[in-house]
């Protein structure tokens, strides 16, 4: 009998080596990393010799020992996997901002390559790039000395010119590595066709509007500026155009004076305002535990805990809990469900009212009040005396706001933003609102809201009738999940340790609630739970719902495969079909309880 073949997942080691600024310290969770990583198709190298073994550039992943056939089926698989990715994403618009360290990096060139071609694929970029790195370093050439007063730099009118250089600078660097779009070697034999010669669209503008930040607590911030409103309609006829969106870390005035804003405030304001699924921050290292592993997942609740811990060593984990407190407080003082208004992608943003293109409100005497978005950086940012609970205050804060995901991202990894966009668990951390929010074990007090999910469905033959006294006895091993009271859904796990499977049975979900995603996220909840007992497959019996199953994963198979346990409780008169899953190793770092002990 053939050897099994290895795993294609290994433990990392020494990942506290990678450069970053001090690590954080949250808790840990074990990380396994894939041996061989898809950066990207173009990184292929195509060199075959009439079908000899030879050693080949797997995706930039490193080099392995096959032939051209194991080049042709890892590429093949590579694609059949993304595809759901690319579904997804297509469509979607992504605000990205880039660390200025990165921006300062030879690793600018293959993210932005990546980004164009994401691009390509039908993502909707808004790039902001960081600069305090290029405006410190223009100051010390011209032998002035940066300064800082908490999240913002004091713009006088020497750091106002170096800041207006360093902004010009880099969005021409942008523009110009977007502008030539693919490499054309080898495409010709496709045929022609006039848009291999077209590059990517960028556009940029006075997009941002911004308010002087003022004299506050006796310290004159001269030409610093905060983000008062995005002009939200612009950017989205850029985006629809085809164009990605460049915004720089300048905003202007209504007296028409340029100010110095803070890029993460650009970029937070953004997101919120455009309603935009995810942001993504490329910083220069990874968020690890104390134990110098990957965090790879927090759940809003997670990461707003963890700041507050801090605000007492950080302003700015203290300029996150005044900030969100202020908006919990304004949510009270407009308790009205006529102001809220839902974002653009579904999300109603429930903390702030009274929106302004998404972003901050009017207190109704024409003054803008709180902030905009979330500044990041200064003093603290440029010691890293705090590590990344910066951008992780910055995370929090636009997920708070009803934006989907974010995403910290090390960019010192080649090819981070497919990595991370087109694996199960990517190679980042993202925070996001619980993921499975509502759910909960059964409880007795369940019982009348599960029978009545099963009802039509028992009554339409789809699933067998149970007693209440056979809900009882196995409630234990059912999910609910409850909105404002009432059980919108629920669904089972039954185990069978010995041979290391589990039995999905009774997913159902409220007429009403149907189309929404819950049967999905319900399924997902299961297999993580079915994870953590240390199962390996799934099965389940169906008679009317096999298709949902097959797209999710699951295959046919016999009767033979299900633990004997279980097929002495077969009803066969019911000519049930046999389906299986088997798990993958789940390295996501999603808890199904997240919140800290």
């Amino acid at each position: 009998m053939a050897a099994a073949p290895p795993s294609i997942y290994t433990p990392i080691q020494n990942y506290h080596n990678l450069r970053c600024r001090r690590k954080t310290n949250f808790f840990s969770i074990p990380i396994l990393r894939p041996k061989i990583n898809f950066e990207s198709v173009k990184n292929w190298n195509s060199e075959v010799n009439n079908g000899r073994r030879k050693r080949i550039n797997v995706l930039g992943g490193g080099e392995i020992e096959g032939s051209s056939g194991v080049k042709d089926e890892l590429f093949v698989s590579f694609f059949r996997e993304a595809w759901p990715y690319f579904q997804a994403h297509r469509g979607s618009s992504f605000v990205v901002v880039m660390s200025s360290e990165i921006v300062d990096s030879p690793h600018l060139d293959p993210i932005l390559m990546d980004i164009s071609l994401l691009h390509g694929l039908g993502v909707k970029f808004v790039l902001v790039p960081g600069t305090h790195v290029q405006i410190d370093k223009l100051l010390a050439e011209r032998g002035s000395e940066s300064k800082y007063a908490g999240s913002y730099r004091i713009t006088d009118p020497d750091s106002l010119g170096v800041a207006m250089d360093a902004a010009g600078r880099i969005c021409i660097q942008i523009e110009a590595k977007l502008s030539p779009g693919p490499c054309l070697s080898g495409i010709h034999r496709h045929g022609e066709n006039d848009h291999w010669h077209d590059g990517v669209c960028v556009s940029s503008g006075n997009f941002v509007a911004a308010k002087r930040r003022g004299v506050v607590d006796g310290i004159d911030y001269a030409s610093t500026g905060e983000v008062k409103k995005i002009d939200v309609a612009r950017i989205r006829q850029r985006l629809d155009k085809g164009c990605i969106v460049l915004l720089s870390n300048l905003g202007y005035s209504s007296s028409g004076e340029v100010l110095n804003c803070n890029s993460y405030e650009v970029a937070t304001a953004c997101a919120l305002a455009l309603g935009s699924e995810k942001l993504i921050c490329i910083i220069d290292g990874p968020i690890l535990d104390e134990c110098g592993r990957l965090i790879r997942f927090l759940t809003l609740k997670d990461a707003d805990l963890l700041i507050r811990k801090r605000a007492k060593q950080s302003e700015t984990a203290a300029h996150y809990v005044k900030a969100v407190d202020q908006e919990d407080l304004a949510c009270i003082l407009y308790d009205d469900s006529s102001d809220t208004i839902p974002s653009p992608n579904g999300n109603a943003f429930g903390q702030v009212p009274k929106f302004k293109n998404g972003v901050g409100f009017d207190n109704g005497d024409g003054i803008w009040s709180g902030e905009q978005g979330f500044a990041v950086g200064a003093q603290e940012r440029v010691t890293g005396l705090n590590g990344y609970l910066s951008e992780l205050a910055a995370a929090a804060f636009v997920c708070r706001g009803g934006v989907q995901r974010v995403h910290l991202l090390d960019g010192n990894i080649g090819g981070v933003l497919l990595k991370e966009l087109f694996q199960r668990d990517g190679v980042g951390t993202m925070v996001a609102s619980d993921l499975y929010e509502g759910m909960r074990t059964a409880r007795v007090a369940d019982l009348h809201g599960i029978k009545q999910l099963f009802l039509p469905l028992e009554e339409s033959g789809t699933l067998i009738k149970r007693t209440e006294e056979e809900l009882l006895e196995s409630l234990d091993s059912f999910t609910v999940v409850e909105r404002e009271g009432q059980i919108i859904a629920c669904a089972s796990l039954f185990p069978f340790l010995e041979e290391k499977c589990g039995e999905v049975a009774a997913i159902a979900v409220s007429p009403e609630c149907r189309g929404q995603g819950q049967g999905d996220k319900l399924l997902d909840y299961i297999e993580k739970k079915a994870s953590t007992q240390g199962l390996q497959k799934l099965f389940l019996l169906t008679t009317r719902t096999a298709d949902w199953f097959v797209r999710r994963g699951f295959s046919e198979c016999s009767m033979e495969c299900i633990p004997e346990e279980r097929r002495k409780r077969i009803n066969v008169s019911r000519r049930s079909k046999y389906y299986m899953k088997k798990l993958l190793p789940d390295v996501s770092g999603i808890r199904l309880n997240g919140a800290f002990s």
